[in-house]
């Protein structure tokens, strides 16, 4: 098989892979469980949610201020929640993309260290 010809097959499969995700995050996430994931219903269940700081170190993110729990700040709910897992989704894929672009080596290319494998 061509090299080009494995570069558009992994290509396609990429892109649909990100659009099959997408597609769930916009149009699935409206109709996730509004009750506590299991950290906060643990808390819950043994009242050491009291204990929490109230100063949370969460809350000095740059991030809080555009997200809410599960959606976006400012922005009509019907729309927040999709935004969000819309957001989430293209942040995760792009570090996952950039990491795979940093920590793979492409066939053929020495490492710049001059060793070999061989």
């Amino acid at each position: 098989m061509s090299s080009h010809l494995h570069q558009q097959r992994n290509r396609a499969f990429v892109v649909t892979g990100l659009g099959i995700a997408l597609l769930i995050a916009i149009f699935l996430s409206p109709f996730a469980s509004k009750d506590p994931d299991g950290l906060d219903r643990v808390s819950g269940d043994l009242k050491f949610g009291e204990k929490e700081l109230q100063d949370k170190p969460a809350h000095k993110l740059p991030f809080y201020a555009i997200f809410d729990e599960y959606a976006l700040r400012g922005v009509s709910e019907q729309i927040a929640t999709p935004l969000a897992g819309l957001a989430g989704t293209l942040v995760t894929f792009g570090l996952a993309w950039g990491a795979g672009k940093l920590l793979v080596r492409k066939p053929g290319v020495p490492p710049k260290d001059g060793v070999s494998d061989e």
